[in-house]
């Protein structure tokens, strides 16, 4: 709690550009004024204070609220596939640097850094990563069609969302300009409260390309290959699967 009696919340933490990535994409994503996210009070490289929130259930027309906000966000877009600070998700760096389209940042951004960090620690194998990487040379011809830049969370699963009373806030991103479809599918990957409520006031704001659905996995490549990273085994099954689908498609 500050003088004067605001609440807060603070996170700790050394050696790690963490604090700056997330307090840069907390304040990116309040920028266009349309989705709800904590003000960043302070921010240093050890010490994140941010604005308490009250959470409340999780309930329908908070969803469909949501679902609406979220494609204000994605349609308030972003300069450049990537963004310009060093990107964190976890407790992992993650490679910012812009390209020119959208496949190419996924591909050499994204999901490869991650499958050489887990084949190098000795949680993916040679196969596996063959797999993968056979994938993504797939990638660009299965990737839907060509679409600007969105302003996206990066890490849009259920543990970001703080469900208030009536409104969801957003918290912990690993923000940046890509694809809108990779937000639907993090959000899909653990599931969320009302995920159809979500899905379908998305869809009336901001309609989709035909086969959406079918490219989920495609954009699970990158959330999947971050846990394989941090947690091995237990994700490697999925990930590997994620793959041969996308070169099902």
């Amino acid at each position: 709690m500050l003088d004067g009696g605001r609440r807060v919340f603070v996170k700790k933490g050394t050696g790690s550009c963490s604090f700056a990535s997330e307090a840069a994409g907390l304040r990116w994503l309040a920028d266009p004024g349309v989705v709800a996210v904590p003000e960043v009070i302070s921010v240093s490289s050890d010490t994140l204070i941010l604005e308490w929130v009250d959470t409340g259930p999780a309930t329908a027309a908070a969803a469909e609220r949501f679902g609406r906000e979220l494609a204000a966000l994605h349609a308030a877009g972003a300069p450049a596939f990537g963004a310009p600070w060093p990107g964190t998700i976890a407790r992992l760096p993650m490679e910012n640097t812009a390209a020119l389209d959208w496949p190419s940042f996924y591909v050499t951004r994204r999901v490869l850094p991650f499958v050489r960090l887990a084949r190098d620690d000795g949680r993916l194998s040679a196969v596996d990563v063959e797999l993968i990487e056979d994938a993504c040379a797939y990638l660009p011809e299965v990737a839907g069609p060509a679409e600007p830049p969105n302003r996206i969370h990066g890490d849009l699963w259920n543990g970001n969302l703080l469900w208030t009373d009536g409104q969801v806030v957003l918290i912990d991103p690993a923000a940046h300009g890509g694809h809108r479809e990779t937000d639907l599918a993090m959000l899909a990957l653990f599931g969320a409260p009302h995920l159809s409520t979500i899905l379908g006031a998305y869809r009336e704001a901001a309609p989709l390309s035909d086969g959406w659905r079918e490219r989920v996995p495609l954009h699970q490549l990158h959330p999947l290959a971050v846990h394989v990273c941090l947690y091995g085994e237990a994700y490697r099954g999925s990930l590997t699967t994620a793959a041969a689908q996308v070169l099902a498609l």
